[in-house]
């Protein structure tokens, strides 16, 4: 990893009651290989009067995936599901040609004392050729992804390959999303285990990289074909993610994604218009922005 890599820090934004902290898109680095989005949530305490509602919005083009660290989460979509997403397991949610869907703190956990919710919601672009797909969702409970240890460290395979492991996640590209913590001094050993950009979230602790000190609530990024080395510091926990960059460049509008200008702006009118699928049972609506 050269000493050309960029640190990029955590900037907080307010979403209803939850302050989370906006990574990517930034304004020197769009992507992150097929990464687009992504959003750290929390840590936040979760109570009475802060309770996460997420109301009925769209997307396109993309797959959106949820991790959470802490606390739990209710998924419902248009396709019909009603999923609840608990810590160390993955919700993938394709949007394809056209989904929408709600995030809201399950209704068991309120009104029933503070909890804490910490998590990270991200975004794939689609390949061009997947982007007009069905929607489709998928889950996968902790237990069901590859884990194992190297050197101190424990490692999670959320999505993707990387170290000779595959995760049962369905992916549409060649991407990786490693979870690693390590309580011990750990040199982090990349080159030629995962392929194309790479992005660490320091979620917790700190890591030294071409001699530079970074901490927590940052993102460096870098290509996985340099050498530089990486160390975990102690009770270090981070959050590797990349992937090979695709030819073509990607439009973003709110929570629309596409190689096509046109289709961002057919999706805003279908928005506008209420021509999207909507989720049973759920009249909430989130009009599309003036951006």
């Amino acid at each position: 990893m050269s000493n050309q890599g960029l640190i990029i820090e955590e900037r907080s934004r307010d979403i209803g009651d939850f302050l989370v902290g906006r990574l990517i898109p930034f304004r020197k680095k769009r992507m992150v290989g097929p990464f687009i989005f992504i959003d750290h949530m929390g840590p936040t305490e979760i109570k009475e009067g802060h309770y996460m509602d997420v109301d009925q919005h769209p997307h396109i083009g993309l797959s959106t995936l949820t991790y959470m660290l802490e606390g739990e989460i209710m998924h419902q979509d248009s396709i019909g599901t009603n999923q609840r997403i608990s810590p160390g397991s993955v919700n993938l949610m394709v949007a394809g040609k056209g989904v929408t869907h709600t995030e809201r703190t399950p209704q068991d956990l309120r009104n029933n004392g503070v909890f804490t919710a910490h998590g990270y919601q991200i975004w794939i672009a689609l390949p061009k050729d997947f982007e007009e797909i069905d929607p489709e969702f998928y889950h996968f409970d902790a237990k069901d992804l590859p884990v194992w240890q190297n050197g101190g460290a424990e490692f999670r395979l959320i999505a993707g390959k990387g170290y000779g492991y595959t995760s049962p996640v369905p992916v549409y590209s060649e991407l990786f999303m490693i979870d690693v913590k390590s309580k011990h001094l750990h040199e982090l050993h990349i080159k030629g285990e995962l392929k194309g950009e790479i992005g660490i979230c320091i979620v917790k602790g700190a890591i030294k990289a071409c001699e530079d000190h970074i901490p927590e609530g940052n993102m460096l990024i870098s290509k996985t074909e340099d050498s530089c080395s990486i160390t975990l510091l102690p009770d270090t926990h981070v959050i590797l993610f990349g992937g090979e960059a695709f030819e073509e460049e990607r439009h973003i509008y709110w929570n629309f994604v596409s190689t096509s200008k046109e289709k961002i702006e057919a999706a805003k009118m279908r928005w506008k218009e209420r021509d999207f699928p909507t989720v049973p049972n759920d009249n909430s609506y989130v009009p599309l922005p003036e951006l």
